[in-house]
């Protein structure tokens, strides 16, 4: 079967294990493909099975979420990570960031929502709901980055103002008139000249910078 979405659902609790998977099951294309009640059983699911997206909770026993999300960048690389996340975790969803969470949800999103960040993330988007997305971007306020245009060439600041917009590697290539491989080696300088880890800080970053608005 073709453009199911492979899902993996990471939660210490059965509950809401259960309720996550009787909703997502409802929907024509999403497969909930394993159940995981701790980090290192999430590891080792999405090893075995390769899903498309991880919905991983931070507070988890035996491997906690972040630690997870290290460990399912190394032996899952093409899984996609949306973390789900409560208020008043701050230290541990910008360490989620740091590591390489794909998007970010409160577990108050309605469930029409999930299925649509579910749906955006595997689209090579990077899904953040609003409160947690205002608190992203404070956080890289205060970091005090430089400007982009100090740093970039003007390709790169191309590809950055395209990454703010959520095109996807394949989509930036064709407006730009180049090779999806290069794309990706820009993608890469941004990163590095920026100081950021992935795609979701670097369009959080283009936002507030101002660099995703159409011309």
């Amino acid at each position: 079967m073709t453009g199911i979405i492979r899902v993996l659902i990471a939660d210490d609790h059965a509950v809401v294990r259960q309720g996550l998977r009787t909703y997502l099951e409802l929907q024509h294309d999403v497969e909930v493909v394993a159940e995981a009640a701790d980090g290192a059983e999430a590891v080792a699911a999405a090893e075995r099975l390769a899903p498309d997206i991880v919905l991983l909770d931070l507070a988890m026993p035996r491997l906690d979420g972040v630690a997870a999300l290290r460990e399912l960048r190394e032996r899952a690389p093409a899984a996609r990570v949306i973390v789900l996340t409560s208020f008043g975790e701050d230290d541990r969803l910008f360490a989620a960031l740091r590591a390489g969470a794909a998007g970010f949800l409160l577990k108050d999103t309605e469930p029409a929502d999930l299925v649509r960040a579910i749906r955006t993330a595997h689209a090579g988007q990077s899904p953040l709901s609003p409160a947690t997305a205002t608190r992203v971007v404070e956080e890289l306020t205060r970091g005090g980055r430089p400007r982009a245009a100090e740093l970039l060439t003007p390709r790169e600041l191309d590809v950055l103002r395209l990454i703010a917009r959520g095109r996807s590697n394949k989509r930036i290539a064709l407006e730009l008139g180049v090779a999806e491989k290069t794309v990706k080696t820009h993608v890469g300088h941004v990163l590095g000249k920026l100081g950021l880890s992935d795609r979701t800080q670097a369009a959080l970053y283009a936002v507030r910078e101002g660099l995703g608005e159409r011309r």
